[in-house]
């Protein structure tokens, strides 16, 4: 064999005269590198094959352009496309594109720069995440040379689309050396071939490519076939223009990016240009997962650089409160690390994501105004999620508040009011917003503490979702209202109806109500809020919702629940009753019975009852007197 040492670029090649094969060494320890590509850059050996996608796809918008200019191309009728075969049984691999193909220098100074421009500091600061460059996507050939995690040698060939072009093979093993040798070559474009390791044979199989490229790749801009069978068949439609959109094909691409066997509920386009550029379709779903507070498998957003898939949940995109939209975001802006993930505190990231934020809302705001029916459908499957934003996202507290739904006194069941609605008939009196919790409606309306309200006219928000006792107590002031629950003893209450218990007999009675009960309660005071009901259990002006005492209580079970103030409606006949017994006989057993009894009943309405033995025992005592004859 002869050979010579020629110079190339300040290098010394070996040539083979006869086989016009160059050998070319690498600087840089490849050994060194291609363990740090293996190990640290990238989390699946699979992305090797979203790599040589993402090449292809590069390759094939060049020669479109260049087509644009310069009608003097290699193969002009070309389809533009990338080509994938397989051998099963050997583990053989090749991909194959018709884009602008590559020259001798391209070879040695673009696939080989990993070599001639990868030093030892490089590695270092690969190394160091702190000191590495963020942006080093399309440099250094790390792309390509992730294929070295799954073969221990590659072949490329490949011809440039200039008419009088040469075709190259570009033969390397990964370690030491690669070589570039002239070779015969119709037609223009690239193809690399490899053999897989033997624990990475199984990538050779139609279904399992599928699935990368569907996961990785489906969307770049060319037709990717496997077997002669086009694998990326969905478009990309946030590319598109609005008013080109066609909802069924929009509902389609929904169910294949959020693996949803029903339709959107609605979606949103966005195309933003200006100091940040990215395009997104978003999606809100139509039914909400049963877990949806502790759904650990969510998928939120699927963010993609160019088209190319870089993550399929980017929390980061979405606040927690908005966790349940679904779709797609695309940005050339995004600084990435070379193994294509999102570095983190990306400021691109957290502006994008106060984009994507305002725009939500202001998406279901115009819903809200537009189309009731849809926003409520939205509310009643998300709205719990929804309002935790407004202990999370304080500069958007009051566009989410404006968004919030409630039932209440004044609405029939089902149908919903809003706040701004509440205040807007507010008699300038009323000092507060009020509002009575509970697991339902149905139990809601049973509280005896509404019963003044009604009467009056007073309109009361049902707060019967268990996320609500975490955020309406906490708004703050509304319009200048602040929010009082109706549980509270020291709401002022204007009753006008005079006692028919005179004064000395009515505080004798009350404090026999307290004799009686002892520590059970806090206090025992006249109600001026009870209209049918003989007793409530109210809350002290320091206590805890009732509410919020029961989801504590069911967090922790040996949570202690507060004492409750008893409120008697001294009016209510069977109070007249125990007064006239009081007043005859204070040692009449009825007396001590019928209280313990009212107290029973008044947590059994709470759901606080924790002797029902003793509240039936006492029940059948009565029925069976008054039954006597």
């Amino acid at each position: 064999m002869l050979e010579n040492l020629v110079m190339f670029n300040n290098e010394m090649v070996v040539m083979d005269q006869e086989k016009k094969i160059e050998q070319f060494q690498y600087k840089a320890e490849m050994k060194q590198l291609l363990n740090l590509i293996i190990h640290s850059l990238y989390t699946h050996p699979e992305v090797f094959l979203r790599e040589l996608v993402s090449n292809s796809s590069d390759a094939l918008n060049k020669i479109r352009f260049m087509k644009l200019t310069n009608e003097q191309v290699l193969s002009p009728e070309e389809e533009l496309k990338i080509t994938i075969s397989i051998e099963p049984e050997n583990g053989f691999f090749s991909i194959e594109d018709t884009g602008i193909g590559m020259t001798h220098e391209d070879l040695v100074e673009r696939i080989g720069t990993v070599a001639s421009s990868g030093t030892l500091e490089y590695i270092k600061n690969l190394k160091d995440a702190e000191k590495a460059d963020n942006q080093l996507i399309g440099k250094f050939g790390v792309g390509f040379y992730s294929i070295f995690m799954v073969t221990d040698e590659v072949t490329i060939e490949t011809r440039h689309a200039d008419l009088n072009s040469i075709a190259y093979k570009w033969t390397s093993q990964g370690e030491d050396s690669y070589s570039v040798e002239p070779i015969e070559k119709e037609n223009r474009g690239t193809k690399i071939s490899f053999k897989l390791k033997d624990e990475y044979k199984y990538i050779a199989d139609k279904f399992q490519i599928k699935q990368i490229l569907n996961k990785y790749s489906n969307f770049v801009d060319f037709p990717i076939y496997i077997e002669n069978e086009k694998v990326n068949v969905v478009e990309a439609l946030w590319h598109k223009k609005e008013a080109d959109l066609v909802k069924e094909e929009v509902s389609e691409f929904y169910k294949f990016i959020s693996n949803d066997y029903f339709p959107p509920l609605d979606y949103l386009k966005l195309d933003i240009e200006g100091t940040i550029n990215f395009k997104a379709l978003l999606f809100i779903p139509e039914n909400a997962p049963q877990n949806l507070f502790q759904e650990r498998d969510r998928k939120t957003l699927h963010l993609y650089s160019s088209k190319v898939f870089i993550n399929d949940d980017c929390q980061e995109l979405l606040p927690d409160y908005l966790s349940f939209i679904k779709g797609v975001i695309d940005t050339e802006d995004l600084p990435l690390n070379v193994s294509r993930e999102v570095t983190q505190n990306s400021p691109v990231i957290h502006k994008i994501a106060d984009i994507i934020k305002s725009r939500i809302l202001s998406w279901l705001e115009k819903m809200a105004n537009d189309d009731n029916e849809k926003y409520e459908k939205f509310y009643r499957e998300f709205g719990s999620l929804f309002k935790t934003g407004t202990n999370s996202d304080y500069m958007n507290k009051k566009r989410i508040v404006d968004l919030l739904r409630y039932e209440s006194s004044n609405t029939k069941a089902g149908e919903f009011t809003t706040l701004n609605k509440y205040t807007s008939v507010l008699d300038t009196k009323q000092e507060h917003i009020y509002y009575l919790t509970g697991p339902n409606r149905e139990q809601v309306e049973r509280n005896p503490n509404l019963e003044y309200f009604k009467k009056n006219d007073i309109e009361v928000l049902y707060l019967t979702d268990p996320v609500d006792v975490f955020t309406v107590p906490y708004f703050g002031d509304y319009e200048g209202k602040s929010f009082k629950s109706i549980e509270k003893a020291d709401i002022k209450i204007e009753n006008n109806e005079e006692s028919q218990v005179d004064e000395e007999a009515k505080t004798d009675l009350l404090a026999y109500f307290k004799t009686i009960l002892g520590d059970k309660v806090e206090d025992v005071v006249e109600s001026k809020r009870l209209v049918e009901s003989p007793v409530t259990l109210v809350v002290g002006a320091e206590g805890m919702d009732p509410q919020m005492e029961k989801m504590m209580q069911y967090m922790e079970k040996n949570y202690t629940l507060s004492k409750r103030i008893l409120e008697v409606n001294i009016n209510h006949k069977i109070i007249k009753n125990l007064s006239e017994i009081y007043n005859k006989d204070k040692d009449d057993p009825r007396l001590k019975n019928a209280i313990e009894q009212l107290f029973d009943s008044a947590l059994l309405l709470e759901g606080y009852l924790k002797n029902p033995a003793d509240f039936v025992t006492r029940m059948n005592d009565f029925i069976m007197k008054a039954t006597e004859n």
